[in-house]
């Protein structure tokens, strides 16, 4: 029960964070889209949207050093740690030189002949990118610090953090709206200087509040331990960046086929989507680091039930945000957006679905990663990260309209799923059809029958205000009948009840 009060205490600060962060992140992107226009707004997509998926990148190696950091705490093993901790850094300096270098050389071929950008902006995208890459080799040599904050489950920092972004991102919004000078131009330069600030602070945080983040590699080297982490840590960056490469390489793919108009319609795509799971990756956040300890400690039966646990409950939180979003995005759209880029609407509920079929696999991975030895999940699951882009670029090539790109992406979101399944049987051996039944099953019925209900009002009611509340009345009544009574199991109902009682008394009490 400790275990699950620590679960409650780092969710409610993650969502407390969100409560503030979200609403603040809406707002700045309304004022960026009408600060730069859809043009500036699509370059910035293309060039520096890359920046975004820096973020993906970071949490998915810091994951990965997490892993061995959490292990070590599990084991009860303090030196340990900090041998991890400095090995995590030799190793991700080395990671960073060899990323700055691949970038360089690939931004001469992506300025000279791949992307489609006006001559008269072409000079402010190369700037972005340089941008961008003095952004990326702060964000992974800072990635062994983010790792320890999570290995210690202390969310309140990650929730101050995450306000302060939210902010400097709204000056950051504000000041381009009203600044005479080129407005893409400043936009890029800050939001890169914002990612450098926020990674120096963590840096500068940890080496004050944790014993093991002590920088001395001399001392601390360890050749055991650089061998794993070199072997884990090289097999998780390859998944890690073939799903980044591929994320920005759909804005690639777009721009060359459709152009940065077209690009701005998939960066509004990515902005909802990426606020929306936030919701869920809270749960994850929460849980990630007692998976690895569960099966640090030899208690696997734990590991794999928080596992069954929060895959659900993620995709339910998802589900929740994500059926009045899909059924009223347009009514949505246009009180939020001062011009809809064509395509958005499409693009974003298309994302949103593709993000709902993932979404219950994840924890999976963690899974997987908790156990060691992911050399051959991460080959195939690399191999299934790349094939969506290049079938995408041919069916382009032959005349398919840009929202094809998404059905293709969907369609091997569902093969990604069933190798990370086959995959977790292998390693820690997991009931697949046990899985599918309890948590996939009654995941996507549960989805069904309410998108299916609650879309009941648009055939009888004008879209507007009324509509949308009466959907999202709807949606909450059935969410709360459907998923307590079908999607859930009766032991998981009681689990959620004791969490809820845990923290409603916590607020009770301040």
């Amino acid at each position: 029960m400790n275990q699950a009060k620590r679960v409650a205490k780092n969710m409610g600060i993650l969502y407390a964070r969100l409560a503030i962060t979200v609403f603040i992140s809406l707002y700045v992107t309304r004022l960026v889209l009408a600060a730069l226009g859809v043009e500036d707004f699509g370059i910035f997509n293309v060039v520096g949207g890359a920046i975004a998926m820096l973020t993906f990148l970071n949490a998915s190696m810091a994951s990965a050093t997490q892993r061995f950091m959490s292990y070590a705490q599990g084991q009860g093993n303090h030196t340990k740690q900090k041998s991890i901790f400095n090995v995590s850094m030799l190793l991700h300096f080395v990671i960073a030189i060899v990323i700055v270098l691949l970038l360089e050389g690939a931004g001469y071929f992506l300025f000279n002949g791949i992307l489609k950008i006006d001559a008269e902006r072409i000079h402010a995208a190369k700037l972005i990118y340089q941008f961008l890459i003095v952004s990326t080799f702060f964000t992974v040599i800072s990635v062994p610090y983010d790792a320890v904050i999570n290995a210690h489950e202390n969310m309140l920092f990650v929730a101050i953090l995450g306000i302060v972004e939210a902010f400097l991102k709204l000056g950051v919004a504000l000041y381009i709206t009203y600044t005479n000078f080129d407005k893409l131009i400043s936009y890029g330069f800050l939001m890169a200087l914002i990612a450098v600030l926020l990674l120096l602070i963590r840096r500068m945080y940890c080496h004050r509040k944790y014993e093991e983040v002590e920088l001395n590699i001399s001392k601390y080297y360890d050749k055991l331990i650089l061998i794993e982490m070199s072997g884990f840590t090289g097999w998780s960056f390859l998944g890690s960046s073939t799903g980044m490469l591929t994320n920005y390489g759909q804005t690639i793919v777009i721009n060359v086929f459709f152009g940065t108009l077209i690009n701005a319609a998939q960066g509004i795509a990515v902005q909802i989507n990426g606020q929306l799971m936030a919701f869920a990756n809270v749960l994850m956040k929460a849980l990630n680091p007692l998976l690895v300890k569960s099966e640090a400690s030899g208690n696997r039966d734990m590991m794999i039930k928080a596992t069954y646990f929060g895959s659900k409950i993620s995709f339910f939180i998802l589900m929740f945000f994500y059926v009045p979003v899909i059924l009223e995005m347009p009514y949505i759209y246009n009180i939020w957006l001062k011009e809809v880029p064509e395509y958005a609407i499409i693009f974003t509920s298309l994302q949103l679905i593709r993000s709902l079929i993932e979404q219950p696999y994840l924890l999976l991975t963690t899974g997987i990663g908790a156990v060691g030895k992911i050399k051959y999940f991460q080959i195939f699951d690399s191999i299934i990260n790349v094939f969506p882009l290049i079938v995408s670029y041919i069916l382009f090539s032959i005349g398919y309209p840009p929202y094809t790109l998404y059905f293709v992406f969907i369609v091997f979101a569902i093969v990604k799923g069933l190798n990370t399944i086959y995959f977790a049987k292998i390693k820690f051996n997991l009931q697949m059809l046990d899985f599918l039944k309890k948590v996939i099953f009654r995941c996507f019925i549960s989805f069904i029958v309410i998108i299916m209900l609650t879309s009941i009002p648009l055939f009888f009611m004008n879209d507007g205000f009324n509509r949308l509340l009466v959907i999202m009345f709807i949606n909450t009544i059935l969410f709360s009948i459907v998923v307590m009574y079908f999607g859930l199991l009766k032991d998981e109902r009681n689990h959620v009840k004791l969490l809820m009682f845990h923290y409603f008394r916590k607020i009770m009490k301040h």
